[in-house]
């Protein structure tokens, strides 16, 4: 049985590119005037798909029309679904088309106007094999549609525009370690597209003489590196230059310890990725953040109660985070984002502390009202995180803290940070038309009254109450990154280091910090009775290595800014003495608790990037 033949004309787009697509269908059958076509893009509305074209023939760029055997130009009609935003076109044949004649549906310049490519329709923004376009077919003219044939086209990685090198952020003097290097476009796709001759030279401070590296682009777009070492303690950055433009691509820095160090894994906790779905395509969510942005760990993070998300989905969902869990390459967690009605409770991710044994069963996730769910849980069996605390309509007001679940607190997110008011200097305020700060919920304010919680960062959100926030005003920001400092890079071992606060934020940079009192890090609770000492002086120390220059570190204690350093460069060692009569800058406890401090450490560099260690707290008994 002859079938029909449907092809697109160029075969291949590069991602973003703008030029005429002519999709070229050639029937099986005879199709008599007035059959009613619908041809669909496939697309989402989302600002990396492919551009909705304009059934208007009067204007001279990105138009959708059909064109006859004859060469007759017939306009197309957007038709929406009900409560649908994208449209679907939908064509009348003027004339009968004999069975093996050809019709194309064109997206690109108006057939008014001059056949340019730069006034064509514009490609998705990322790669993909074999998208697909579908062509409904109904001879009988009434909207009665079938299945539809299927164009199928490769979208490619564009001209390269970027190289990102990804290492560990802690490594051992003289032991090795590989790095991914990523060869990108300007949209973040893999790609092997320039020059023939372009090749890359590898360097990096304290460069050994006898390490000549050249590198040319693979068809793949990335490569590994194996076997790289440093003979030196210290910070490195590694450095690729492009022989052909003259540009120089740095990694983000890398601590190189004498002996033995610790994991520092970056991550998510919460967030979504704008190109890919985690309830739609969970394993693709995966794979994203593992591979493309070569994130150490990555949570789950629907919610509870949202649509399209069935028992099914989050069985789907725990099993393939269970297949993707795997010890020493990438830590998969199960969670799931419960937003109260009672006001002033806010949004958790809950993590569950210990692996499911069963991680297929919705009940494992099931949240309760946070009373119950608290009361039926005991201290190492989940993680509560608040997020969004500044939030007016959705904050936490920190009334209800239980510090045996709620050890770490989500300070920033890609929709505000929550540390302080934008009037007290935050400069990435909750702000906008449906949504604004709370000062009883900002971080400094529970952390006043004596409630102790490590700091973590959020990423973008689309979901449930963040999905309005697209269509807005709302101030968006890049999404955030979590550091957590752990002995083992596994799942047990990482919740650990989360329960123990062993962690602290960026805006999505991987800025290394490191800050202790005493030798204790971030995320301890000290006290006089033990080092009576600290009622002198209280010696803070610690480095910073930054992704670009240091603008200023920061100390704070209670709210204040006890020290502030400016560096001249990127990396610093800092150390300084508080020697103020320990309990003259003490804040009282409640109910008659021991007085009491904390200091943490704010980063900001000169592109604007911050970080936010984990606090210290120090009783005065």
């Amino acid at each position: 049985m002859r079938r029909s033949v449907c092809y697109v004309t160029p075969s291949v787009a590069r991602a973003g590119q703008i030029s005429t697509w002519r999709f070229e269908y050639s029937s099986a059958n005879f199709l008599p005037e007035g059959t009613l076509l619908k041809f669909d893009l496939g697309i989402d509305g989302r600002p990396i798909d492919w551009e909705i074209p304009s059934t208007d023939l009067s204007q001279p760029c990105n138009t959708i029309y059909l064109e006859t055997p004859s060469e007759d130009i017939v306009a197309a009609k957007a038709v929406y679904a009900p409560g649908g935003y994208i449209p679907t076109f939908e064509f009348t044949l003027p004339c009968d088309v004999e069975a093996g004649d050809t019709f194309s549906i064109i997206l690109g310049s108006s057939p008014n106007f001059p056949q340019e490519d730069s006034s064509g329709n514009g490609a998705q923004l990322f790669t993909q094999r074999r998208k697909p376009f579908s062509l409904y077919v109904d001879p009988s003219g009434k909207g009665s549609f079938e299945d539809p044939d299927i164009f199928t086209m490769d979208i490619r990685g564009n001209v390269l525009k970027n190289i990102r090198i990804f290492a560990p952020s802690y490594v051992i003097k003289n032991k090795r370690f590989d790095i991914t290097v990523r060869f990108e476009d300007e949209f973040g796709n893999l790609t092997n597209f320039s020059p023939e001759e372009t090749h890359i030279e590898l360097s990096y401070e304290h460069l050994r003489e006898n390490l000549n590296w050249q590198l040319f682009i693979p068809e793949t777009g990335f490569v590994i590196l194996p076997n790289l070492y440093f003979n030196e303690p210290g910070i490195y950055r590694i450095q690729l230059r492009n022989q052909a433009t003259k540009e120089v691509f740095t990694s983000a820095p890398i601590k190189c310890f004498a002996e033995t160090s610790s994991h520092l894994l970056w991550g998510l906790l919460h967030g979504e990725s704008e190109r890919v779905d985690s309830e739609g395509n969970i394993e693709s969510c995966l794979r994203y953040f593992r591979d493309d942005c070569a994130l150490n760990f990555f949570a789950t993070s629907s919610f509870e109660i949202q649509d399209g998300l069935t028992p099914e989905t989050i069985k789907t969902i725990n099993q393939t985070v269970a297949d993707f869990n795997e010890e020493d390459r990438f830590i998969a967690l199960s969670g799931a984002q419960y937003l109260s009605e009672e006001p002033g409770e806010g949004i958790r991710e809950v993590l569950l502390m210990k692996e499911p044994k069963s991680p297929g069963k919705h009940k494992e996730c099931k949240l309760f009202p946070l009373s119950k769910l608290y009361k039926q849980s005991t201290s190492h069996e989940l993680i509560s995180i608040p997020s969004f605390t500044a939030s007016k309509k959705f904050g936490y007001n920190f009334n209800n803290f239980h510090p045996e679940f709620e050890r770490v607190v989500e300070i920033y997110n890609a929709w505000g940070c929550s540390e302080r008011t934008e009037a007290e200097g935050n400069p990435f305020p909750i702000k906008g038309s449906i949504d604004s700060e709370n000062p009883e919920g900002t971080v400094l304010s529970a952390l006043k009254r004596n409630l102790r919680f490590g700091f973590v960062a959020g990423g973008l959100d689309d979901r449930n109450l963040y999905n309005h926030f697209f269509d807005s005003d709302q101030q968006q920001y890049s999404p955030g990154l979590t550091a957590v400092i752990c002995n083992k890079y596994s799942r047990d071992s990482l919740l650990e280091a989360l329960y123990q606060r062993q962690c602290y934020a960026t805006t999505g940079q991987r800025i290394i910090v490191n800050f202790q009192i005493t030798s204790a890090p971030m995320g301890s609770e000290l006290s006089t009775a033990i080092k009576p000492g600290l009622v002198i002086n209280r010696h803070i120390s610690g480095y910073v290595a930054g992704t670009a220059k240091i603008a200023s570190i920061e100390i704070i204690r209670n709210e204040d800014i006890l020290h502030t350093f400016h560096p001249d460069g990127n990396n610093f060692e800092y150390e300084y003495d508080d020697l103020s009569p320990f309990a003259q800058v003490t804040l009282k406890g409640p109910q008659n608790g021991a007085p009491f401090a904390f200091y943490y450490l704010r980063v900001t560099q000169e592109n604007g990037a911050m970080a936010w260690s984990s606090p210290i707290w120090i009783d005065l008994n």
